[in-house]
């Protein structure tokens, strides 16, 4: 049996990760020869999350920092830190459906790294709105005309990656730039990427995302890291997928 973390960040996403928990396919995984762990990185939730976190019996991780970029460097560097063979991430809100984590798996047995499609998938009526829709377009263009590897869905909360891949990511962002960074690291790397269309569901509490100016964050991500290509702290040796 291979083991597999499921990475969930949270901040106030009780709800949402009461549905998360519903939905993962258990047996499905077990019959696939996965084992999985469930990890919630949480970024001060005021809310029920530690509770429901508790009540599922998953790994309860206070963030170090602010922000959604240091929730995933922090769950990246201890899963390196594990012995465990896989990680698939996706947001605790509901958006993603908890169940399609087998496909995931599936592909990396021959993929380095797999990445959800909202785009090309199927998306609820009113689970994006029309100015986020097509920014997700735009900066999903953008990425793949700098970069020269084709990316359907850039913005994507719903990723796995081998242990191999997480090894070799070179991070800094420290908010919701970090699925862009990710992306411009997996192709610095030269890793596999295989991109597969997944469903969208309206998320489930208070949207944490500001459509402009985390957007143009997004955007000044790919254009610094097309420019640089590494981070500074991998540069130097500090260390780049944790946070101290």
């Amino acid at each position: 049996m291979r083991n597999v973390v499921i990475m969930l960040p949270t901040l106030d996403e009780a709800k949402g990760l009461e549905e998360v928990a519903k939905n993962i396919p258990h047996e499905k995984m077990k019959e696939m020869g996965w084992n999985y762990h469930v990890w919630v990185i949480d970024g001060g939730s005021s809310d029920e999350t530690k509770t429901v976190s508790q009540e599922n019996k998953f790994l309860f991780i206070p963030q170090q920092g602010k922000g959604k970029g240091a929730a995933m460097r922090l769950g990246f560097a201890k899963f390196l830190e594990s012995d465990n063979d896989a990680l698939v991430m996706l947001d605790s809100d509901g958006t993603y459906d908890a169940g399609e984590i087998p496909s995931f798996l599936d592909k990396l047995s021959t993929y380095d790294v797999v990445i959800g499609d909202r785009l090309n998938g199927n998306i609820d009526p009113d689970a994006m709105t029309r100015l986020n829709y097509f920014g997700n377009h735009i900066l999903t263009w953008l990425a793949t005309g700098m970069y020269g590897i084709t990316i359907n869905d850039l913005c994507s909360g719903y990723w796995g990656f081998t242990r191999n891949a997480v090894s070799r990511l070179k991070l800094n962002s420290m908010r919701f730039e970090i699925e862009a960074e990710m992306y411009t690291s997996c192709v610095k790397e030269e890793l596999q990427i295989k991109n597969i269309p997944i469903s969208y569901s309206s998320r489930i509490g208070q949207a944490k995302l500001g459509s402009v100016s985390d957007g143009w964050r997004i955007f000044r991500k790919l254009i610094v890291r097309r420019i640089f290509g590494t981070p500074i702290e991998a540069k130097i040796g500090k260390g780049n997928l944790d946070i101290e």
